[in-house]
């Protein structure tokens, strides 16, 4: 198994096509771009939710990082050998999760070889179906004790800017559903040391889902942590 420095490594010099089924060579021959945000369209469930969240995540790294960020978001089906070569992918929804045989292939080799997936429970219920279902999926796949609870110190706390208190809370934790429920963590699979599923029933989609123009009314910038996340994955 390889490193994701050396996943990267191979998509920038575009010599991964025997290891990748389909990198994305297109993108790259189009702006030479350090990151681009990948969608994960799955059969089973809703995953076209939070529509405004990529260009959220897009502008903030624009605004606080030197990446060469593609501006356009890409919606990819799970099953297309071309997830193979994103660097960073989503998967998100409400209700079942449940991988067809090409879809389950993929997620496995893509995390395997080098690749992350930041999964967001748009319900942040730790009973809803989304959850029993993703959680049901990551152990037929990785083992029944793959998904564990990341601790408060884990580097993707300060892999770009500081999280000392782990991960932030999200309003609809708070108050968005009335039920004053906030989950104190996020969980992860680490392959070979290095995390390449991150998941979160925080519902941060939702938290990252306005209009771009509302963000100067926030008192902080509520989308630091998705800057965190992917610089985390584009660097470890």
């Amino acid at each position: 198994m390889m490193t994701r420095a050396q996943f990267l490594r191979l998509l920038a010099s575009g010599a991964g096509a025997t290891l990748l089924a389909a990198p994305l060579r297109a993108v790259r021959a189009a702006g030479g771009y350090d990151f681009w945000f990948t969608r994960l369209k799955y059969d089973s469930g809703d995953w076209d939710v939070d529509a405004r969240m990529p260009s959220n995540l897009i502008t903030s790294l624009i605004d606080y990082t030197k990446l060469r960020v593609d501006p356009t978001e890409h919606v990819l089906a799970l099953s297309d050998p071309k997830v193979l070569g994103a660097p960073f992918c989503y998967l998100a929804g409400h209700k079942l999760v449940e991988f067809n045989p090409d879809e389950r292939r993929n997620f496995e080799r893509y995390v395997r070889n080098g690749g992350f997936v930041f999964v967001d429970d748009c319900n942040h219920d730790i009973d809803g179906l989304f959850a029993k279902s993703f959680e049901a999926q990551m152990a037929a796949i990785f083992g029944p004790r793959a998904l564990k609870t990341l601790p408060n110190n884990h580097p993707i706390y300060r892999s770009f800017f500081r999280f000392p208190d782990g991960p932030p809370a999200t309003s609809f934790e708070l108050n968005g559903w009335g039920d004053d429920l906030v989950h104190e963590y996020l969980k992860g699979i680490e392959i070979d040391g290095r995390l390449g599923v991150l998941y979160s029933n925080k519902d941060y989609g939702c938290e990252w889902d306005y209009d771009w123009r509302n963000k100067r009314f926030l008192a902080e910038d509520n989308t630091k942590f998705a800057v965190n996340i992917v610089m985390y994955a584009l660097n470890n």
